[in-house]
């Protein structure tokens, strides 16, 4: 842990939080993430072995409990998530764009969907399989086979009938989900395109919840774009 030297609380908090990758687990844990295999799948540029360290750093801290093989935020973690969010609101206004080409990672953007994914708009039925195949990156296939309680996400053929199809630009579901561009704008410029009975197509960006920053996002654009209209009086 580094030491700053300063008797400040902010110098005391990043002496906490401040090592690369800690903010983003912490971010996580409060997102519901409770196991290892779990954030790290989150986090794929991060190695397992230096999770492991700042998991222990972070229960060490006394910000985080380990039990049963779950991690969960201490009421110390859980006062983060001002903190954590407050950094959302602040990047939505002031450090967000497009994003660049390093940051289109498809299997981080699964995993965050298949987090995000509510079955109960598809009904009653006892499973509905997304096909995602995206037009650009490395890994271009995945699937998602959604049931009443659970949701999986696959890298290979799950072996079930596909309901329904998502062919993407990688970087327009990443705006969708993250709010940058509204999922109806996706599909009339064909950025998206969902193939399957009409019920299912209809549902599913009502099951899609989104990320939970987006509204931050859509905050900042509609604050931008409010700014851009008014005129500047003389």
């Amino acid at each position: 842990m580094a030491r700053y030297g300063q008797y400040c609380p902010i110098t005391r908090s990043l002496e906490l939080l401040g090592d690369r990758w800690t903010l983003l687990i912490v971010r996580d844990l409060l997102l519901g993430a409770e196991r290892f295999n779990e954030l790290a799948r989150g986090l794929p540029g991060l190695s397992r072995s230096l999770l492991s360290k700042r998991l222990d750093h972070l229960e060490r801290a006394g910000l985080v409990d380990h039990a049963d093989g779950r991690y969960h935020p201490t009421p110390a973690g859980e006062d983060l998530r001002s903190v954590v969010f407050g950094l959302a609101e602040w990047g939505s206004r002031w450090a967000f764009g497009e994003p660049r080409a390093d940051e289109l990672d498809a299997t981080v953007l699964m995993w965050w969907i298949r987090g995000g994914l509510d079955p109960a708009p598809f009904g009653d039925r006892e499973r509905v399989v997304l096909y995602v195949h995206f037009r650009q990156g490395g890994r271009r296939r995945f699937w998602l086979v959604a049931t009443p309680s659970d949701v999986s996400l696959c890298s290979t053929d799950p072996g079930y009938d596909v309901d329904l199809v998502l062919d993407a630009d990688l970087d327009a579901l990443y705006e969708v989900w993250g709010g940058r561009m509204e999922y109806g704008c996706a599909v009339r410029d064909r950025r998206l395109v969902v193939s399957g009975p009409t019920d299912l197509v209809r549902a599913l960006p009502q099951s899609l919840r989104f990320s939970p920053i987006a509204h931050y996002v859509r905050q900042a654009m509609t604050r931008e774009a409010t700014t851009r209209a008014t005129p500047v009086a003389r």
